[in-house]
């Protein structure tokens, strides 16, 4: 088992490191212009390209810029661990900057990944144990809406009923748990309930159809026969196999909401890690896009690892593959 999670935990460090090779030629190498050149005005001097290329090393071989970049990230630079630099724009250190951003997306991510577990799970169950019964086709039809329907539309409608109309939840922004934990909770929980809705619903899709195939296998057939109630058939042995491919999907889903939920802080204007990134893009901030980019990598790669690794603890042959 130890060497199986050694293993997953050298292909997560060349992922990130190859994820950092295409990030920087994507960013410092593909553009036909310095980026310093970005910085220096309309008109931009020699003089002050120069000193921006000295400053940020792009006057230096690409392998050089590559290897102090890959440094800096898994090492830390002067600014501590990890090393994200220093903002193009604002001439600041990022690692403070994206750090306190990070907190807000993970808040959200956090809530909106348990929201869509309880909501999705037990509907799919349900779903599953009563097919074509009223309930079944409620439940399917609004997961349909809800996997239909573009979170920023759902985001602008649960403004308008919730905040502008009923005046029963927050509007857009972000209170820190220094203001209170209702008034905080009240501030995420609609982008919370949004962001959750869309996974909610194809969670439930793919619960009720695993658990549905499950349940006509034979070792089901077999375990009833041997006198277990329904209730264990079903949560013991059924729901083990069905949960198995949702496993996969969660890894992927949390670790890209970490990575950044663009479209909802956006619509409720939480400054996360989303919000940084389209106020990064406007202003070309090209190390702070960079260190997003492979931050992002980082919580796909690490949910995936998790999820392979609780793999190998509930089926021992995957230990072995």
């Amino acid at each position: 088992m130890l060497r199986y999670i050694v293993r997953r935990l050298l292909w997560l460090g060349f992922v990130l490191l190859l994820v950092a090779l295409i990030t920087y030629v994507i960013f410092f190498v593909m553009p036909p212009t310095n980026p310093a050149v970005l910085y220096c005005g309309r008109e931009p001097s020699k003089s002050c390209i120069t000193e921006l290329s000295r400053q940020f090393g792009l006057n230096r071989p690409f392998y050089v810029q590559y290897g102090l970049y890959v440094r800096h990230v898994f090492l830390g630079d002067r600014y501590g661990w990890p090393g994200f630099g220093v903002s193009f724009k604002t001439r600041s250190a990022l690692k403070p900057i994206i750090f306190s951003r990070m907190g807000v997306t993970m808040q959200l991510s956090l809530g909106a990944a348990l929201l869509w577990v309880l909501l999705g799970i037990p509907t799919g169950i349900l779903s599953a144990r009563r097919p074509r019964s009223p309930f079944d086709r409620v439940a399917m039809t609004a997961a349909l809406l809800a996997v239909s329907a573009p979170v920023f539309f759902l985001g602008l409608i649960f403004l308008y009923v919730f905040w502008y109309t009923l005046h029963v939840a927050a509007g857009t922004g972000y209170v820190g748990l220094d203001h209170g934990f209702f008034s905080w909770a009240n501030h995420l929980i609609m982008p919370c309930v949004v962001l959750a809705l869309l996974y909610a619903a194809f969670y439930a899709r793919i619960v009720r159809g695993d658990l549905m195939e499950s349940m006509n296998e034979d070792y089901i057939r077999t375990a009833r026969a041997k006198g277990l109630s329904e209730r264990r058939v079903v949560f013991k042995h059924g729901l083990r196999a069905a949960l198995t491919p949702v496993m996969t999907l969660f890894g992927a889903n949390f670790g890209a909401l970490l990575g950044g939920a663009i479209i909802t802080e956006t619509v409720f204007n939480l400054q996360g890690l989303g919000a940084l990134t389209i106020q990064a893009t406007r202003s070309g901030d090209l190390y702070t896009l960079a260190d997003i980019t492979v931050i992002g990598a980082f919580f796909v790669a690490g949910a995936n690892l998790i999820v392979d690794i609780a793999y190998a603890f509930l089926d021992p042959r995957v230990r072995y593959t």
